[in-house]
């Protein structure tokens, strides 16, 4: 794996000028590298600041430089009303970030998933991250249908039933809508001791999401850590991420840290804009 520092060091002052106290109160601008040569768009799952309100999400989201969140449901709750939803909607629009997406969203039983597209449509939401029973699979192609709303199976890795891994989703949903694609969380993938990168190429075609994140071991032991620190090699991943001609987003989900995972999102983004630098 390439020197991490090099990559650290590529990333930019903009990192390391916005991790400054002094300007704890600033807002950062996006990375200049999420237009132009790159398809895809970085982003947050607002999982890795569930300890913060909605408007403290945001802020976090901006202060690390992108302007692109999916919402989990202590951010935007699942049965809000269209008031909610709109203020909600109002406020990222005041941020200038785009809310493209809610989730996890589990869906047990028809009722769920139910509310979770019509949760969707209300906010404008492009895609739901979403992990339905394997029952439900047929139920949910058709709201995919009704809804042009796109579904992404998010795999959670060792000790999940549904959805372990990606390829466990794919088999199930290869001959299904084309909307109906995969949120591939690549440090789960790696905790199973799978190839997030292979994982990547084989299932692009139904690509719609990635977690990313990095992880201390490619076991069941293995915990989130900072974006360099961990057993993913990130610059061969992020080179795949660019051949494949992938172009939705990249969300950060950072689950270390919940108390305090500002710092450690702000290096995980600078290494992964350092990776992009450099390509």
């Amino acid at each position: 794996m390439a020197n991490r520092r090099n990559f650290l060091k590529v990333a930019g002052l903009g990192m390391a000028a916005a991790s400054l106290p002094a300007l704890a109160g600033a807002s950062v601008k996006p990375f200049s590298g999420q237009k132009g040569s790159f398809k895809f768009h970085l982003g947050v799952a607002s999982y890795s600041v569930r300890k913060f309100s909605q408007e403290e999400a945001l802020d976090m989201t901006l202060r690390c430089g992108v302007t692109r969140i999916t919402f989990k449901d202590m951010h935007l709750p699942l049965d809000s009303d269209k008031a909610t939803i709109n203020n909600a909607l109002a406020l990222c629009k005041a941020k200038g970030i785009q809310l493209y997406g809610g989730g996890v969203i589990y869906m047990k039983n028809k009722e769920q998933v139910d509310q979770a597209f019509e949760y969707a449509k209300t906010a404008g939401m492009e895609m739901i991250i979403g992990v339905p029973v394997h029952e439900l699979l047929e139920y949910v192609e058709g709201k995919v249908k009704q809804y042009d709303i796109k579904l992404a199976i998010h795999n959670h890795g060792p000790g999940d039933e549904l959805y372990p891994s990606a390829e466990s989703a794919y088999v199930r949903i290869k001959n299904m809508d084309k909307r109906m694609g995969l949120c591939i969380d690549i440090g789960h993938t790696k905790r199973i001791d799978r190839d997030p990168e292979q994982d990547l190429v084989d299932f692009a075609d139904r690509v719609h999401d990635i977690h990313i994140k990095d992880v201390t071991a490619p076991t069941a032991k293995g915990t989130t850590c900072i974006i360099g620190r961990g057993v993913i090699n990130f610059p061969s991943f992020m080179k795949a991420v660019v051949k494949s001609g992938y172009s939705g987003t990249l969300a950060l989900e950072y689950e270390a840290e919940a108390n305090d995972p500002l710092p450690g999102m702000m290096e995980s983004f600078g290494y992964v804009k350092g990776i992009m630098a450099m390509l």
